[in-house]
């Protein structure tokens, strides 16, 4: 009804309701840039922390080069000299080496990598597990779970020949086959991490593994995964009070093909991993993972895995609010200073690329349906076995915790951000592009042939109040796309550190000055892969909660073939 509406008050709110109308843009307008600036600090926050991680590690990494080993001659000991106490700064300093020598020792954790896939390449397949089987502990702590679907035709060699390729590089590889006729289910991400989940947990509680020692990463097909990510889930997860309760999750990264992309689909999923950058940054740990993020076994256990209905299509936010609602408020999200690089959507053909991103942003927004599960979670009302709705009532011991204040805030908190998430998007387009335009049309037309309301009928002319809320809607609205300038600034300097410091990429392989350019694509890239797909998906609720899920076609040359 947001989409719909907001669509609505254009051409009728000046006409019908023009002074609450009036109103509305001053709260709206003023809500949403207050946000937009908050999230440009977080974005810093997170932006800056990133290359505090990264810098770390590269120190932590150069440190282990230059430590002798045990072929290398002794270097000749120095003169004597009067022996010298080391100062109090001294002290702090050799404490904050060795802490940081320390920060990544081989943990006793056991990694289980789930790798949903449809009609994905097995090239890219094989390149994003390569890049796992190439960490230190991968035979000794890493398991892949490869996640098929059996509906894929040709599935069964595809997971054979991976599995033949990759025989010796992990502990564990486990093959699973969601069956696409499950009753109740909605075909898509969650329902085969779902499947994956259940049928590779059990098979290692059979292998013997400790389920309080494993650690379930949901990782895209095209998830490029660093050792640095998998060391800061652990020292984040020894470090925490309560692991147990935490999910983890990094910020998103495009920087494999960005470059063989339409600018448009570049500053999509720019602006798109900005916008998860900024959730990051939540002290209270109120925020979402996206596309890959990691959460203990037992944690899983105890929300009883993913969820596989229609309402669950947004499998990375859904799972954080089932977590935060299952275990009464006390799950939070623990954010990871370390980028995943993922893939942009590639096909051949400029026309088919936008195309092919234009069905992703469609499916990304299916995940509206997180607003209806957020509110009615909120409130307490969970689904009957005969269908229907009911209040939970809470009777165990934890039912003190429900009337704590903490926790309606967190709960509050929790549906202002998930409302912020899908309202946004498909409101913001309508209302920024068009509100003041067709206002300025409506109540103030270019001729008097095209005038429809009477003077005596307008607010703004009648009245100083109004016509004064007029002007200060109207200079809002000039300053609504400053913070998003500013977002894109602080991108900038940071996709440049990541791929040098990172990936060690040439300078001429990230973004240059050229890449300005792209921003003339904003405009499009708002209307074509956010308002429209946003609004279609918020409309399509009203009469078909289910759709048909549409894989994105993801380009992947297979450099051994080559």
């Amino acid at each position: 009804m947001a989409a719909i509406v907001s669509i609505l008050l254009l051409p009728l709110g000046p006409l019908l309701i023009p002074r609450f109308y009036l109103m509305f843009l001053l709260v709206y307008f003023t809500s949403f840039l207050y946000s937009q600036i908050n999230h440009v600090f977080k974005f810093w926050i997170t932006a800056s922390r990133i290359k505090k991680t990264i810098i770390r590690w590269n120190q932590n990494e150069r440190n282990q080069d230059k430590t002798p080993n045990a072929s290398t001659p002794a270097s000749p000991s120095p003169t004597p000299t009067r022996e010298r106490y080391p100062t109090h700064e001294e002290d702090e300093r050799l404490d904050d080496m060795e802490t940081s020598l320390n920060l990544y020792d081989d943990g006793h954790f056991f990694h289980a990598f789930i790798v949903p896939n449809y009609a994905e390449p097995e090239a890219l397949l094989r390149d994003t597990i390569k890049r796992l089987a190439n960490h230190r502990n991968a035979q000794t702590n890493y398991i892949i779970i490869l996640a098929m679907e059996a509906s894929e035709t040709g599935h069964e060699a595809k997971a054979a020949n991976l599995a033949n390729y990759f025989k010796d590089s992990f502990l564990h590889f486990i093959i699973t086959a969601h069956p696409s006729d499950i009753p109740g289910e909605s075909r898509g991400k969650g329902s085969n991490v779902a499947w994956a989940a259940r049928s590779g947990c059990a098979e290692l509680i059979q292998h013997g593994v400790d389920r309080r020692r494993v650690i379930l990463t949901v990782s895209d097909s095209d998830s490029s995964i660093s050792e640095l990510y998998i060391k800061e889930v652990e020292r984040s997860f020894n470090q925490a009070e309560d692991p147990y309760f935490l999910l983890f999750a990094p910020p998103i990264f495009f920087s494999r093909n960005a470059h063989e992309v339409p600018a448009a689909v570049r500053m999509t999923d720019i602006t798109w991993s900005a916008m998860v950058m900024s959730n990051l940054s939540n002290s209270r740990g109120i925020a979402f993972p996206c596309s890959t993020y990691s959460l203990s076994m037992v944690l899983a256990e105890r929300v009883g895995y993913w969820d596989t209905d229609a309402d669950s299509v947004g499998e990375d936010m859904h799972m954080m609010l089932k977590c935060f609602f299952k275990t009464d408020g006390l799950a939070r999200c623990a954010p990871i200073f370390v980028p995943i690089n993922l893939t942009n959507v590639q096909t051949n053909g400029y026309m088919s690329n936008m195309y092919a991103r234009y069905v992703q942003a469609k499916r990304h927004y299916n995940g509206v349906a997180d607003v209806s599960y957020c509110l009615r979670s909120a409130a307490g009302i969970k689904d009957l076995p005969n269908g229907k709705q009911g209040v939970l009532l809470q009777h165990d011991k934890k039912a003190s915790l429900y009337a704590s204040p903490t926790f309606w805030f967190d709960k509050l908190l929790m549906c202002i951000k998930v409302l912020e998430a899908h309202m946004i998007p498909c409101t913001s387009g309508w209302l920024m592009f068009a509100a003041v335009p067709l206002t300025q049309f409506i109540l103030f037309p270019p001729h008097p042939m095209v005038a429809i309301i009477e003077p005596a009928d307008n607010p703004i002319l009648t009245s100083d109040f109004y016509a004064t809320l007029w002007n200060i809607v109207k200079i809002i609205t000039v300053f609504l796309p400053l913070p998003l300038f500013g977002t894109l600034a602080i991108y900038e300097n940071l996709h440049r550190f990541v791929d040098r410091e990172m990936y060690h990429k040439a300078r001429t392989d990230s973004r240059t000055w050229k890449n300005v350019f792209d921003y003339i694509s904003l405009p499009i890239a708002a209307w074509m892969f956010m308002t429209i797909p946003s609004t279609i998906a918020c409309i399509k609720r009203l009469y078909r909660p289910a759709d048909q899920y549409i894989v994105s076609e993801k380009f992947f040359e297979d450099d051994e073939a080559v």
